[in-house]
């Protein structure tokens, strides 16, 4: 089974700034985008096919529990008896920031991707 994972314009916003704070974010991303591939309902269910992903930034300095929380959408599509996942990164934001994103928030981004 193929997981192609998609970033939203929404999540390439919220991680420019956050990739300017935190210099090991990127390699972390990168990784955790490796790790979705095999895995693409890694995190805690939050209902919707949704997913909220709790990851450490090294630079930062305090564990996942301090770090940066990820929110993705998954969506199952068949293309000739072929399971193709397609795996959307709608948000990241700092823990230590924000404390939570809305179920609003969320479906609001899931709707941008179907426009």
């Amino acid at each position: 089974m193929k997981t192609n994972v998609f970033i939203t314009t929404n999540f390439s916003n919220e991680a420019k700034k956050l990739l300017k704070k935190y210099k090991s974010l990127k390699s972390e991303l990168e990784i955790l985008e490796l790790q979705l591939k095999d895995n693409p309902t890694l995190g805690s269910s939050i209902g919707n096919n949704s997913f909220k992903i709790r990851l450490a930034v090294k630079s930062k300095g305090q564990g996942k529990r301090g770090g940066v929380r990820i929110i993705t959408h998954l969506v199952v599509i068949f293309v000739k008896h072929e399971k193709i996942n397609e795996l959307y990164l709608l948000s990241i934001y700092d823990k230590s920031q924000t404390e939570t994103i809305s179920k609003k928030d969320i479906l609001n981004i899931i709707k941008q991707i179907d426009e």
